[in-house]
């Protein structure tokens, strides 16, 4: 009995390790959105992420997303002192996380729709509440240079070059960072509803053998 348990553990740890694997290669098929500047592309990691929360619990999300971050990290450095990591971190599990807390307590396609909206709703107040006081002065202060000096109205401007709406940091926000939260958030909750039931059979033959 104690030996079926550890392999049980062994199985799971496995598929949360290929569905970290699985996220970085997701992470590499990056696009901008034509409303915010360049340096927010869109990708769909987080589909592998939230599949792994729903199997196992938000604190495999935890250590799926981990998983993805070091590995990108790995494969391709970071440009911006580990900041953009940082925010794709914490952006990542404010969705996957309240999703996942809803959709353990009733592991029903209702809840777990339920779930997706609150958790895209909290990525979208995470991200707009973090990108205005935390990550874009964090990036400021870490890409500047004495030849060059960032300020967060440098990223403002670069908005405004790309979306008419943008003229300062609070509209930049309501512009630019929430609409782009709002949509990754909402297409990768279609895709993991379309997808989850028969990934989730898969992930259960494989826990019972």
């Amino acid at each position: 009995m104690e030996k079926k348990g550890k392999n049980k553990d062994i199985k799971k740890l496995i598929v949360i390790s290929m569905l970290g694997a699985v996220a970085f290669v997701l992470m590499l098929f990056e696009f901008p959105l034509p409303f915010a500047p360049s340096f927010y592309e869109m990708d769909f990691s987080e589909v592998a992420v939230l599949v792994g929360a729903f199997a196992y619990g938000p604190v495999a999300g935890l250590v799926i997303e981990a998983i993805k971050i070091v590995l990108n990290l790995a494969y391709t450095g970071s440009v911006t002192m580990g900041v953009g990591e940082l925010a794709n971190y914490l952006i990542g599990i404010s969705l996957v996380v309240p999703a996942a807390v809803i959709y353990m307590r009733h592991k029903t396609r209702k809840h777990a729709i339920i779930g997706l909206a609150v958790g895209v709703l909290t990525m979208v107040v995470v991200g707009g509440l973090l990108n205005a006081f935390l990550l874009l002065p964090a990036y400021a202060y870490f890409l500047s240079s004495p030849e060059f000096i960032l300020t967060v109205d440098t990223f403002v401007e670069m908005g405004a070059a790309v979306n008419p709406w943008v003229n300062n940091l609070f509209t930049f926000i309501v512009f630019a960072v929430v609409p782009f939260n709002l949509i990754k958030g909402i297409a990768t909750s279609v895709i993991v509803v379309l997808i989850y039931k028969r990934i989730s059979m898969l992930i259960k033959a494989n826990d019972s053998h």
